[in-house]
């Protein structure tokens, strides 16, 4: 298979984007998994935030990676992909000046799309993980982001969370984000078609969901019609790969036989110790997730 440049990469996001069509992601989360998902037929990658603290922190999603060590994944990746890799950037690891290095750095890494939420990230002091920024410097990221990067078709899409958002503010801060000249709109938490048709019906740029699997929205022709062209339904492969793991450690040790047989869901929680970071959360921080 002949090597596919970065900006071939990114021109061929660009072509999915401008599509009439709603491409699921697959979840990739190092050279293995993207060169298995590009031979399958994967239109697009993505590399979540929460699969790269898992993969390289063993950490639960608590903004706890840096950009160095997100970057450094992306880059490995990078080298070997043959499609398109979207890059969950989070928050852009700071400020809007902090965006700007992330940007940089991605585009290095060989990343065709990235996304930046407005999340505030990490949780404040007393503050819940579902807090968002100001809708006003949510736009001086997306414009850092533009203006950080080198070149135009990697493209800078624009993240909010529609499910803890009224509709009215989900429109506002959408179409402030377009109006900001983001390629694109990503949101989480749309909870079914009348949801989303109300948003969309405001919007121009492409979107992208994050559904998890939400059955509620299960309908790509439906989902291309108002827009959709990239959805993610959650790494199911990153979690399938930890149960084959798993399992492949008790089947060596002769442990098939024993009754304690945990679920992927399961293993995540054991392995990452999240009661660990609630309750140092609690301690220092006066936060109940």
């Amino acid at each position: 298979m002949s090597r596919i440049s970065h900006k071939g990469l990114r021109s061929a996001f660009r072509e999915l984007l401008a599509s009439h069509t709603c491409y699921h992601t697959a979840s990739v989360f190092d050279p293995m998994s993207a060169r298995i998902a590009a031979d399958l037929g994967f239109e697009v990658g993505i590399l979540g935030g929460s699969v790269a603290s898992l993969q390289v922190l063993g950490a639960p999603d608590f903004a706890l990676i840096t950009l160095s060590e997100f970057v450094e994944q992306a880059t490995r990746i990078g080298r070997v992909a043959q499609l398109p890799v979207l890059a969950d950037a989070d928050h852009g690891y700071g400020n809007a000046l902090n965006v700007m290095r992330t940007v940089t750095e991605l585009e290095r890494a060989g990343i065709a799309a990235l996304t930046i939420e407005d999340t505030l990230l990490p949780a404040q002091f007393g503050r819940k993980s579902t807090d968002l920024i100001s809708v006003e410097e949510g736009i001086g990221k997306i414009r850092a982001g533009l203006e950080a990067r080198v070149d135009p078709e990697l493209a800078i899409i624009a993240r909010t969370n529609a499910g803890v958002l009224s509709t009215e503010e989900v429109i506002h801060r959408t179409k402030a984000y377009q109006k900001a000249g983001a390629d694109g709109i990503c949101m989480v938490g749309v909870r079914d078609f009348e949801h989303l048709e109300e948003i969309a019906a405001n919007l121009t740029v492409p979107l992208m969901l994050v559904t998890y699997g939400n059955k509620a929205l299960q309908d790509d022709a439906r989902l291309a019609k108002l827009g959709v062209r990239i959805c993610v339904d959650g790494h199911g492969a990153y979690f399938a790969a930890i149960k084959a793991t798993y399992d492949a450690l008790r089947a060596q040790r002769n442990l098939t036989h024993s009754t304690e047989n945990l679920s992927a869901t399961e293993l995540t929680r054991v392995y990452t110790r999240p009661e660990r970071y609630v309750e140092w959360a609690r301690e220092f921080m006066h936060v109940d997730e």
